[in-house]
């Protein structure tokens, strides 16, 4: 066990990019139920927390290990202006690009068609963008000032936990919300049909009375 142990620490320190996919693998996953659990689920989706750990691990974990490398050769220097301009870069390059592709691959593995896949980019990609742009400089600048590179990836998938409990709950949300409107849209015709019933029947009346008469 101790030998396991010390080769798959070898490999993490050679290949960063396999600790942060495990990393993300991992954490993904966990942010999905977390907030399943707190939303008062009868019973847990573990399919979708699968959904979750392939996207992060295998989608999220290698485009942020190329960006954090990227990063890191444009502003090799560890000061706080680099921190601060880095962090400052990533939300209008990195983020942005990663928002979009959570909603779009998420309901891509949903096997949900492109054309839906595209419209919940369109409704939930500006909501969530501005509560990550109130959050993420500050913890990317931390990232970028204090944590030794090898680690970078580790360190923001940590963070990733809670920001990945909120991306599953704006998921949900938007599936939430699209079945409310199918049932106020059912309920709306389901009204108008009584409505129109309403009103044949008085018509009806109507007319039997000037027959009478």
């Amino acid at each position: 066990m101790r030998i396991i142990f010390i080769k798959v620490r070898e490999v993490s320190q050679k290949y960063p990019i396999v600790r942060g996919m495990a990393s993300y693998t991992v954490i993904w996953p966990t942010g999905s139920l977390i907030q399943q659990k707190l939303a008062g689920y009868d019973e847990l989706n573990y399919l979708q927390a699968l959904r979750f750990s392939l996207y992060g691990g295998f989608f999220v974990a290698p485009t942020l290990y190329c960006w954090l490398r990227c990063s890191s050769y444009f502003w090799p220097k560890s000061d706080l202006k680099s921190a601060i301009t880095k962090a400052l870069v990533e939300q209008v390059t990195y983020t942005p690009t990663a928002m979009c592709c959570f909603f779009f691959g998420i309901n891509l593995l949903e096997m949900k068609p492109i054309t839906e896949c595209i419209e919940e980019v369109k409704h939930k990609f500006w909501p969530t963008y501005k509560i990550g742009v109130c959050v993420w400089p500050i913890l990317q600048t931390v990232n970028f000032f204090f944590i030794p590179e090898h680690n970078r990836v580790v360190y923001v998938s940590c963070c990733s936990l809670i920001w990945t409990s909120f991306l599953a709950y704006m998921k949900a949300l938007n599936a939430k919300t699209s079945q409310n409107d199918i049932k106020d849209d059912n309920n709306f015709k389901h009204k108008g049909h009584i409505k129109i019933q309403s009103t044949n029947q008085v018509e009806d009346k109507n007319k039997r009375v000037s027959i009478i008469r």
